[in-house]
């Protein structure tokens, strides 16, 4: 893990196309502000792990269905 120290207003550069800068600092909480392209999906940790999860709990619903229709075919 890289790790940097930054100020108000400072920032940092990822590749070309991305900045974090640092917007404000208030106590424990730091405010950042993110510029990327609209192609590249940007989300807090918490909610991108939860969409993960929902995709995997999708893709495992997927299976079964599909799953059960080859049971139900078999027995026709």
């Amino acid at each position: 893990m890289l790790v940097l120290t930054r100020r108000h207003n400072e920032s940092i550069q990822i590749g070309n196309e991305i900045e974090l800068k640092v917007l404000s600092i208030d106590g424990d909480q730091v405010k950042l502000g993110i510029h990327a392209p609209k192609h590249i999906e940007i989300h807090r940790k918490e909610v991108y792990v939860a969409i993960q999860e929902a995709n995997k709990q999708a893709a495992e619903t997927a299976i079964n269905l599909e799953q059960l229709l080859q049971v139900n075919r078999k027995h026709k």
